[in-house]
Formats: C-alpha cells, structure tokens, sequence
C-alpha cells in the first residue's frame, strides 16, 4: 500500500447533516408486501450477507478499542507518514491524546450522524494497521474519504487497496452515496495509482496548494460515482464467476 490518503480536502468539503422526516396517509395494509416481495428480498438479502460488509481478503473494518491508543501514538512518530496524511504540521502525539480524541470523536459521530470511521485490521493476526473514514453529506449523497496504514510492514502489500476498497463499498452499499472523493499530493504518485485500481478518477487540480521543504506540491482531487462503482463490480464478479474463462 501507498502512503496514506491526506484529509485535507475532506475537512474542506465537510458539510451540514440535512435532516427530514416523512408522513404517510395511506392504510397501513396497503404498506403490507406481497409473498413474492418478500422472497425478492429475502434473495437479495442473501446475496448481501454472501459478501461481507467488513471483510475483505486480507483486512477487516473494526470500531475503535481502548487499546488502540498505543499504536496510534507509536504511527504519530513516523513523519513520512503524518507527511502523507495531511498538510498539518507533523509532531508526536502521546497515547492519552489519542484517547481522549476517539472518546471525543465518538460523541460527535452519534450527535451527527455523518462521520463514519473504522479501524483497519489485518484478518490474519487481528492487528491493528490503519483507519478508514468517511465524511458524509446526506443532502447530496456524496461522502469525502480519508484513509492511512499506520504500520509501514503492511504497505505496498496490497492491504490498503483491500481496505479501500470495503471502504468504497460500505459508501456505496450501505450509506447509499452516488459519489465519493478524495484528495492526494502530488508528491505521492503510488497512493494515486492505487485510487485510480480501486475506479477514482482525477478531477481537478489546486495548484500549487501544499508548501513542503521549500517547494510548492498540488493537491490533486479523485473521485467515483456510483454508476462506475456498480461498473467495476459487475466486471469483477463475471470473473469471478465459475465458468469465466
């Protein structure tokens, strides 16, 4: 896996939760399905449950634990990899810190309603190696994502393409977005390579947005909507169908 996704764009395009309620005056029969509605859907069901939400081949989306604070604070020392997340200057960070953040974060997420953050987690060792988030913008179905592995021995082995990718889906699949987007500076071509595998396309570019080490560096913009999402799953599960040659 590349570095790690940066979240500055994504604190630019926050936006305001929409809120709205529904009235029905209709019977309450006529709101009653039909059996062959109800065996529509207990297919449709199994099919979803036949692909896990979580789980991907080599990482699983988890919530936060206590524990988690160590690892964190440990990533918090590594400058190329804070360099890579965000423009924000870089500094060590202590484990309390970052425990009083998620209990923070956490309290926000259920006022909201439109954060949406996991804990990226190596299926074989159930290790902690990263963080997957998105940012929600119910009123026009469109989320900004933000994501880093932490722990530099599971990079550039495919686990944050896996956990991209279930990110991806959860957006599309279970929060019903028609797009999501993403930033990268310039200065990491490999992060980009992996967004453009998993179906980001490039945008718009701010030029000349991040000033690092005396240079000025873009931020490039990406992003899917979901009809290329619903494309790109439709190729992959015909090759992966038995009789695919």
């Amino acid at each position: 896996m590349p570095g790690p996704c940066n979240t500055l764009a994504f604190r630019r395009g926050e936006a305001r939760l929409a809120r709205r309620t529904n009235t029905l005056d209709v019977p309450i029969f006529d709101l009653l399905p039909s059996l062959s509605e109800i065996t529509e859907k207990d297919n449709i069901m199994s099919q979803l449950q036949s692909d896990d939400l979580f789980v991907g081949k080599l990482v699983r989306l988890s919530a936060p634990r206590p524990e988690d604070k160590d690892a964190l604070a440990a990533w918090s020392n590594d400058a190329e990899y804070l360099r890579l997340l965000e423009d924000d200057p870089t500094r060590p960070r202590s484990a309390e810190y970052y425990g009083d953040r998620d209990k923070e974060r956490e309290n926000q997420r259920e006022r909201e309603h439109r954060i949406f953050e996991f804990r990226i987690r190596a299926i074989a060792e159930d290790k902690l190696i990263g963080f997957a988030a998105l940012w929600v913008d119910w009123k026009n179905q469109t989320a900004g994502l933000g994501m880093g592995i932490g722990d530099a021995d599971y990079r550039d082995r495919g686990y944050g393409t896996d956990a991209l990718r279930l990110t991806v889906n959860y957006g599309f699949r279970e929060l019903n977005l028609y797009k999501v987007t993403l930033g990268v500076f310039s200065y990491n071509p490999r992060a980009r390579h992996v967004y453009e595998k998993v179906g980001f396309v490039l945008e718009g570019t701010e030029r000349a947005a991040i000033y690092r080490d005396g240079e000025r560096h873009d931020l490039i913009m990406m992003g899917i909507l979901r009809p290329e999402w619903e494309q790109m799953r439709a190729r992959q599960e015909a090759q992966a169908a038995p009789n695919h040659h």
